[in-house]
């Protein structure tokens, strides 16, 4: 067995878009799904999405969990994780948990790692809070200074 396949998901794949297919649209799906040729558009599920080494995707992606050997351009929102692969190009934004990115990979974009999303208004609402604890901070220090 392969390095690659050890790292598929252990279901079985439910549909498979082989090499040589073009789908363009909105792809949603149960289980596992395998795409090999070109798909355009946008993905979701809750389940895992594998692109094969020889895939072009263009999508906006909302999954649990990717795992990418092939080519995906747009933006990524995995509640699990994403993984890429050799020889595996990823140019977009990701939001996940957990990433693997391999040696020899191409990653052109931003990373932001939260639990979900209610995580991340809950991290930008502690900074705020803290934010605005500091300013007080300053402004009692300083008008003791004057005092």
């Amino acid at each position: 067995m392969s390095r690659k396949e050890a790292a598929a998901p252990r279901g079985e794949i439910k549909a498979f878009l082989g090499e040589g297919t073009d789908f363009k649209g909105i792809l949603t799906f149960e289980g596992t799904v395998r795409i090999d040729g070109q798909m355009e558009g946008e993905i979701y599920t809750k389940d895992t999405l594998i692109v094969g080494e020889s895939a072009v995707v263009n999508a906006e992606i909302n999954v649990h969990t990717v795992i990418i050997s092939g080519v995906v351009r747009g933006n990524i929102n995995a509640s699990g994780k994403i993984e890429v692969h050799r020889p595996g190009k990823l140019f977009g934004n990701v939001k996940t948990p957990s990433i693997f990115i391999e040696e020899g990979v191409i990653f052109e974009g931003n990373c932001s790692m939260v639990q979900n999303a209610g995580e991340e208004k809950k991290v930008s609402t502690i900074a705020s809070r803290k934010s605005a604890e500091s300013q007080e901070g300053e402004d009692l220090a300083a008008a003791s200074k004057t005092d």
